[in-house]
């Protein structure tokens, strides 16, 4: 009897708790309809009370937790960790294939009571010529030969079945699609006796849709095709091809939106002026020229027309998306990491001089006004690259809002019209990297140290005195607001 009670307090506590985190109202007469009936080991004291769901509306993340607590306390068995990896498929389709002609595949971890579909497409830049195909090949070969991938993948950020991790996508099917076509998921032609390699990234997406109308997503509401990085890129090239091949297949029922992270690049002049000799150092309008002829790169149809000759320019975020018929959420660091490589800013251990310094804080401008006419958007002033998988991708704001709040209120606007005070549209108008609080910690690239805010703008080569000046302020009321990461 003891240990009853002992029980029966501890679970009064977990529903006071979770009473509490929903806001203490019970007052709805439909939940009261549903009540269970009475507990049948009732322990005195414990109360029992209607929940009232309307109350957690704005503190989902902190609900989600408190109802996971209540399940483990109060059935123990639901504590031991569910197998919750994805498992790899290979395509049955075998003649969709890497570049090494090994099948593609993907990795799913299925959800049956939901009518959600994610399928993130992997990222990790590309290679455009025989030369620096064979590099990656030597270097990269996971990225080009499905010889080697493992049999399960975690879901982490916006693939977690976690709901403390991923509030509002966690319960959805999640598909994993790795990249091994190295072509920004763009080519469509097979190996054969005269190429060394296949690019069929376009084909292998058509493929997995395929395979995955027979699991259950001829059944789905909604299919978010995602990625970052070139698989960023990727959902912008392709967003529109998946929602033709399901409606001329008849799912007219599924609504198809994009999510595209650390894919939106400017073709813009590089700092210093390279020949495409790698990969890294070949500017990016060279580079993707080069591809598109070498992987035989499809584009959006739309797109096609308005370039026609040009299709590369469909390869670029801010000329691709006015072409677009699906809904696209834009996800993008105002200082992405990969956009300086490109354009030949190195930001390893010398200070940068002032003309890379004003380099970076007009590519930041540029890539405001590139974003502005795009409705649904996330871009903090931060250097950094990717984030809808990273384990902090909750962490980081903008002007208050969360990356899956702000996700989620896009869903809830392609439904109903925009709630109040449910942004979509975030971006930071600060002018400097990490200008931002929320920003990820940075870390020395020589000792892998934290560095603060002030110290990386230092070692960025910043200069207070001048930068007080130009913002028409107090270099002491600067330093105060670096200091407190403002």
């Amino acid at each position: 009897q003891g240990r009853n009670d002992a029980h029966g307090t501890a679970r009064a506590f977990e529903l006071n708790r979770f009473h509490q985190a929903t806001g203490g109202r019970a007052h709805s007469r439909r939940m009261q309809q549903q009540q269970p009936p009475a507990n049948r080991e009732r322990v005195d004291g414990a109360e029992s009370f209607p929940l009232d769901f309307t109350a957690v509306e704005g503190n989902m993340d902190n609900f989600m937790v408190q109802i996971k607590n209540l399940a483990q306390s109060l059935y123990p068995c639901s504590a031991q960790k569910l197998d919750q990896d994805m498992k790899l498929h290979f395509l049955k389709n075998v003649s969709v294939t890497c570049n090494d002609g090994s099948p593609a595949g993907y990795y799913i971890k299925e959800s049956k009571g939901s009518k959600r579909w994610l399928l993130f497409l992997e990222g990790g830049w590309y290679c455009f010529n025989r030369q620096t195909c064979d590099s990656r090949y030597e270097t990269m070969r996971r990225l080009m030969s499905s010889t080697k991938w493992p049999l399960t993948r975690t879901g982490t950020g916006i693939m977690s079945p976690q709901p403390e991790e991923n509030p509002h996508w966690w319960n959805a099917n999640m598909v994993f699609i790795p990249y091994c076509s190295s072509d920004v998921w763009s080519g469509a032609t097979p190996k054969t006796e005269n190429s060394d390699y296949a690019f069929m990234g376009s084909l292998i997406i058509k493929e997995v849709v395929n395979e995955l109308l027979t699991k259950g997503l001829d059944n789905a509401k909604v299919l978010l095709l995602a990625g970052s990085s070139a698989g960023g890129t990727g959902v912008l090239l392709n967003v529109d091809h998946v929602a033709e091949q399901l409606e001329s297949q008849g799912h007219l029922g599924v609504q198809v939106r994009g999510l595209a992270d650390s894919g939106w690049f400017l073709d813009n002049k590089q700092y210093k002026f390279t020949d495409c000799l790698d990969t890294i150092s070949c500017a990016p309008t060279e580079a993707i020229k080069r591809g598109i002829r070498y992987w035989g790169g499809l584009v959006p149809e739309s797109c096609r027309q308005a370039h026609v000759g040009e299709e590369w320019n469909c390869f670029f975020g801010y000329k691709v998306y006015p072409t677009l018929k699906s809904p696209v959420f834009v996800v993008q660091w105002l200082f992405d990491e990969a956009q300086l490589t490109v354009d030949n800013i190195h930001l390893t251990g010398q200070p940068v001089h002032e003309g890379q310094w004003t380099y970076i804080q007009n590519l930041g401008q540029e890539l405001r006004s590139t974003l502005r006419d795009v409705p649904a958007m996330f871009a903090p002033a931060c250097l950094s690259h990717e984030l809808i998988t990273r384990t902090y991708w909750m962490d980081i704001q903008v002007k208050g809002t969360s990356l899956p709040r702000a996700i989620h209120c896009w869903d809830r606007s392609l439904q109903t019209p925009p709630a109040r005070g449910c942004p979509l549209h975030l971006i930071d108008s600060c002018p400097w990297p990490h200008c931002n609080p929320s920003c990820p910690t940075i870390r020395d690239q020589l000792t892998g140290q934290e560095m603060s805010v002030i110290q990386f703008l230092k070692h960025l080569g910043f200069d207070v005195q001048k930068m007080a000046q130009q913002q028409g302020m107090d270099p002491s009321t600067l330093l105060g607001m670096l200091n407190n990461g403002n």
